[in-house]
């Protein structure tokens, strides 16, 4: 059963806002990160191709700097800031966070990042590392620090906007905006170049920052392509908005997948996906333990919750609707790696905290 609801007013996307974001965009930011961001790894598995009656590949951005993909989109926006900018602000609940950390370090850019307290220790370790090592080129920038907060008193939105506005702080939110999806794009845009083309692409979907931004880079260099965001199924919001047309919340969704509890999709990322993607689908938390198992035990990968949403969907597709896999050419986003030794333990041996 869906666990969105319906944002009230009921509120239909911006269809103009689609065009927000154009390839040449990705291809403008591809040409920022060259050099800057890895070209993170394809690997492929035979367990996985027999399981699936398929040939995938999957882009291991679990290898990128700060161990996620965020860090394309972080670096992307924060380096098209104007010069006299005071600092960047940005919110999440661990990988945006650590990439806006990185990015800004070695931008010599100063960065507040708000992040709730229990988000998981290793992120709120790292990204506070981030920050005080500095980038190679600059060192440590005065000012910046990680705030900490109770999501269950506080709405990161607004205390965000606080404290932005009290310091003059240019905000990088964690996947609504156009410089952030372009950066994102890049990932899908690796892949098809480096294997493709593709005849599906499986996506993880949180707000839809990387979904959005794969889907215009594959309409653009395989058109051919069909196109799969996957959420989890206790945090389904974008799913039920690509349903129904109407945009739906879900808050504070009890997921294992810690890096997809984002509450709706964005103003610009919907419209795109509304109009790129062609299907939406969910994958219990139990699907996401089996995958991470899977890659840890046959190919040697520790890859978080969220990050194997996509391969999570191939498998189910794998089984419940095999024509759509077998004999195809499929590739999957392993978006993150970033989750605690402990929990990650515990988490391929079926327990784990929600």
């Amino acid at each position: 059963m869906p666990s969105a609801t319906p944002v009230s007013p009921k509120i239909r996307p911006d269809e103009s806002l689609a065009d927000s974001v154009v390839f040449n965009d990705i291809v403008s930011a591809a040409a920022t990160l060259r050099g800057i961001a890895h070209r993170s790894p394809v690997l492929t598995s035979r367990a996985i191709d027999t399981l699936t009656g398929a040939s995938v590949m999957l882009k291991c951005e679990s290898f990128q700097r700060v161990g996620a993909f965020k860090f394309r989109g972080a670096y992307n926006a924060i380096s098209q800031l104007p010069g006299n900018a005071n600092g960047v602000l940005a919110y999440s609940s661990g990988n945006h966070a650590q990439g806006v950390a990185l990015a800004s370090a070695m931008l010599g850019v100063r960065a507040v990042i708000v992040m709730p307290a229990d988000a998981p220790a290793v992120k709120i370790a790292a990204t506070r590392g981030y920050l005080e090592a500095g980038g190679a080129q600059t060192g440590s920038v005065k000012g910046s620090e990680v705030v900490t907060f109770d999501p269950a008193t506080t709405v990161r939105e607004e205390l965000g906007a606080r404290i932005a506005e009290e310091r003059g702080l240019a905000i990088v939110p964690p996947y609504d905006h156009p410089h952030i999806i372009a950066g994102q794009g890049t990932a899908a845009m690796e892949l098809i170049e480096d294997h493709g083309p593709f005849d599906a692409l499986y996506v993880c979907c949180g707000g839809g920052g990387l979904l959005s931004g794969s889907a215009i880079a594959s309409r653009a260099m395989q058109p051919g392509c069909r196109v799969v965001g996957v959420e989890p199924e206790l945090g389904d919001d974008v799913t039920e908005s690509f349903r129904t047309g109407v945009l739906h919340a879900v808050h504070r969704p009890p997921t294992i997948a810690d890096g997809a509890r984002t509450p709706r999709p964005g103003r610009y990322t919907f419209p795109i996906i509304r109009r790129d993607v062609d299907a939406m689908m969910t994958v219990a938390d139990d699907e996401l333990r089996s995958a991470m198992r899977l890659v840890f035990e046959r190919m040697k990968l520790v890859v978080e919750p969220s990050g194997v949403l996509g391969l999570a969907g191939v498998l189910r597709d794998a089984k419940e609707r095999p024509e759509l896999v077998r004999g195809r050419r499929i590739g999957v986003l392993l978006s993150g790696g970033n989750v605690d030794p402990a929990e990650f333990s515990g988490l391929i041996s079926g327990g784990g905290r929600a």
